[in-house]
């Protein structure tokens, strides 16, 4: 047995790019910055910082790019794929992706972009009136704007 899954948390480093197929089907890309922290042998603070390009496909990349902006907390599962081109000078190029499979938006900040008045916030770091969205997980039906929880 065989298992090719990828569960992404982290921060998106710039609006996602939204494009159609020429069969009208949406497609949006953007990148996932994640950072690891760990103490070395000499006990000095070490970071490093991950970049992760994802592809999302059809309706989910539509909310990707009516919800997401740089900044953006957001949870990706997918699976990893590697495609291959040449590129203007003949030179082979080689990409690796995370295909989005589902995708969870994180709580919504002024960081982010989405607050339109500022709230207190309180010790926990979350302002009162703020709060995690739920999953959405589209298997091909189609969702109504109405239906959406915010």
């Amino acid at each position: 047995m065989n298992l090719n899954k990828v569960f992404i948390l982290g921060r998106v480093t710039a609006d996602p790019q939204v494009r159609s197929t020429p069969t009208g089907q949406q497609v949006a890309n953007f990148s996932i910055a994640t950072n690891r922290v760990w103490n070395d042998r000499s006990g000095s603070r070490q970071e490093e910082t991950e970049y992760h390009n994802v592809v999302v496909w059809g309706r989910q990349a539509e909310i990707a790019s009516q919800f997401l902006s740089k900044g953006s907390l957001i949870l990706v599962e997918g699976r990893l794929k590697t495609r291959s081109w040449e590129n203007q000078q003949g030179q082979k190029q080689k990409t690796t992706e995370i295909i989005c499979e589902r995708l969870q938006l994180g709580p919504r900040s002024a960081s982010a972009g989405f607050a339109k008045d500022k709230q207190p916030i309180d010790q926990t770091g979350i302002s009162p009136k703020e709060e995690a969205l739920p999953e959405i997980n589209i298997d091909d039906e189609e969702i109504k704007p109405e239906d959406l929880p915010f």
